[in-house]
């Protein structure tokens, strides 16, 4: 009897994932997105096209909310930086400082205001208490340079009819660099309001000037060129020299004469090394 003849079994190739595994892997890696989204760890970027912009064109100023670590009250809730150029490099940060913190300085120099071209005018020591220690360290937050590469505050103030005229905060001589270097960036913070005029008037600036949104409010010094308006506790961060450490002489900057009100302001300039007070 013939033996009945087998035939070697057929190995089976080794399968590929299948569509079940695939699609289980994919939700897995859907619902994790959805994690990381509502938890604002990743964001999906918007494309919207009359966000495309000239570099120049004022009228596309952004708003972007800014988190301060220490606490404050609830009338600062409201803070954002606003891009205001880049040529000459300027922002604006709004309600830098509080309404108390501003009185404060303005009550603190004002027994020792002294004539200063035409206004008045005096500097308050770096880091002579809790209260003054607090702004240089948020300057040094907003500047990202450090708390000792900064001057004293000076604080000025001006009345109807006052002004200073246009100039450069750097310097253009090495007797005044000699100490902490040159300086690289100036913060203006304004402690009052200014019913009218006032202005800070960048009269250099590039860019379409009249885009600003309060261009209709502006004294005819301030659209003289790209101003901004003095309101209390808002502070303008501008740069005296550009990213490749060169002077830059668009910062060519002055303040237009008070129409109507006071104006008091207090200016914190920047060394590029420590300086020592």
């Amino acid at each position: 009897m013939a033996k009945a003849k087998y035939g070697r079994p057929l190995l089976r190739k080794s399968s590929t994932p299948s569509s079940t595994l695939i699609l289980a892997l994919f939700l897995l890696f859907s619902v994790l997105v959805l994690i990381l989204l509502a938890l604002g760890i990743v964001s999906i970027p918007s494309i919207n096209p009359s966000a495309s912009h000239q570099v120049n064109d004022l009228s596309s100023i952004v708003h972007n909310a800014v988190h301060r670590a220490d606490h404050v009250s609830k009338e600062r809730d409201q803070q954002w930086v606003e891009l205001l150029s880049w040529e000459p490099r300027a922002f604006v940060y709004h309600n830098f400082l509080s309404k108390e913190e501003c009185e404060y300085l303005i009550k603190l120099a004002s027994p020792r205001m002294e004539k200063v071209r035409t206004s008045s005018g005096t500097f308050l020591a770096r880091g002579r208490d809790k209260i003054i220690r607090t702004i240089e360290q948020r300057i040094a937050d907003f500047t990202f340079l450090p708390v000792d590469h900064g001057e004293g505050l000076q604080v000025l103030h001006y009345e109807v009819g006052q002004r200073y005229e246009p100039h450069f905060d750097y310097f253009l001589e090495d007797y005044s660099t000699a100490n902490g270097g040159q300086r690289i960036a100036t913060v203006l913070m304004y402690l009052s309001d200014v019913e009218e005029g006032g202005e800070t008037v960048f009269p250099s600036a590039k860019g379409n000037i009249s885009a600003v949104p309060y261009w209709n409010e502006l004294s005819k010094c301030g659209k003289e060129g790209l101003s901004v308006k003095p309101n209390r506790g808002d502070a303008l961060l501008f740069w005296s020299m550009k990213p490749d450490a060169s002077l830059d002489p668009l910062s060519l900057h002055g303040g237009c004469p008070v129409i109507k009100g006071n104006k008091w302001s207090a200016t914190k300039w920047i060394r590029v090394n420590a300086y020592h007070s």
